[in-house]
């Protein structure tokens, strides 16, 4: 595994990426948007799972955003929007890959939603739905998430929907990439019940390629677990969804 770090895909210092390479072809590249409540987190965390696909043939961006409190909403979907736009040319031109998948963790997962249900987002990098393979959001909040709402000064414990998320916009658009959605039986307060309600709500509209994942445990904690033969578990199930 080859391993690039710390690369500016925008002019903020926040905005920066790593680039984990199998030796030899690309088969496919994900991208992912690290957890923490948009308030804290690292893209080094996919330094768990990233071996897993590595070895796989499938290459891993994982990318930092601008983050509360010093900045402010949207700022993370636009620099998740540019992440991928980064990566779509970046796979093309040099790994001469087209196959780009997109996800993320807790508030990665609901970066990935809103830039997969706005259409805005990736229209002001120039893109669209059309390059994506398919989405891997896990654990993320469809209803406007908790932080957002707090530094709007809205208690965050209240269950909103409106334009600051993605379940507002669900049916807007004929068709989506595949997706899958991941999500504990022990998740924070709310996240299972908000996640079953996106399922439904696109089964009401008729969608079809999507599938979900119940694992069991509290919020996230697969993420860093390995398994009997000390391969990552989330590594796992993003390989399995993409094959």
């Amino acid at each position: 595994m080859r391993e690039y770090k710390n690369i500016a895909y925008g002019n903020d210092t926040a905005q920066q990426l790593d680039i984990y390479l199998p030796d030899g072809e690309v088969k496919a590249t994900f991208v992912y948007f690290h957890g923490g409540g948009l308030e804290c987190g690292d893209k080094s965390c996919a330094s768990i799972f990233a071996p897993y696909l590595t070895d796989r043939k499938i290459a891993v961006v994982s990318a930092n955003y601008r983050m509360y409190p010093s900045n402010k909403y949207p700022d993370f979907i636009f620099d998740a929007a540019e992440a991928v736009a980064w990566t779509n040319k970046y796979i093309r031109e040099e790994l001469k890959c087209d196959k780009l998948y997109v996800g993320g963790s807790s508030a990665g997962g609901y970066l990935s939603m809103m830039i997969c249900f706005d259409n805005k987002y990736l229209a002001s990098v120039g893109l669209d739905n059309s390059v994506i393979s398919g989405y891997f959001h896990d654990a993320g909040q469809p209803t406007a998430h908790f932080n957002v709402l707090k530094y709007s000064g809205v208690d965050p414990r209240r269950v909103i929907i409106d334009e600051t998320s993605a379940l507002y916009y669900v049916g807007f658009e004929k068709e989506y990439p595949k997706m899958r959605f991941v999500v504990s039986d022990k998740d924070m307060k709310g996240r299972y019940e908000q996640t079953m309600l996106m399922l439904s709500t696109l089964d009401h509209f008729g969608y079809k390629n999507f599938d979900h994942v119940v694992m069991h445990g509290f919020h996230c904690e697969y993420c860093e677990k390995l398994d009997e033969k000390c391969e990552s578990i989330f590594g796992q199930m993003i390989f399995d969804f993409m094959k």
